[in-house]
């Protein structure tokens, strides 16, 4: 729905990759679309661990010398996306945790 093929030009790269992407994963009944079931293992895939994910991604942006831990200044470094993160209860955990 995004591409539009104007004139005989080539596709695009990220289209041919989205199409192989569907093709190979979404369309599991392969019957050219999604349905309600497939869409749903798009956007909450069942093996896809949300909280591990978000752990990941706040370690990985806030740990400045990069030795996998993270310091209270590296945290209050990132305050703004602890705060907006899941992880901590968009920043709720912060306040109940002398820790932080």
């Amino acid at each position: 729905d995004m591409y539009s093929q104007d004139g005989d030009g080539d596709e695009p790269e990220w289209v041919k990759t989205e199409r192989e992407q569907f093709m190979e994963f979404r369309d599991k009944n392969r019957d050219g679309k999604m349905d309600q079931e497939e869409t749903k293992d798009w956007i909450l895939p069942s093996d896809y661990d949300h909280a591990e994910a978000e752990a990941r991604h706040l370690v990985y942006e806030s740990d400045q010398n990069k030795d996998g831990k993270l310091s209270k200044e590296e945290i209050v470094d990132k305050y703004d996306l602890f705060v907006g993160s899941q992880a901590t209860d968009f920043g709720e955990a912060l306040v109940r945790h002398d820790e932080f």
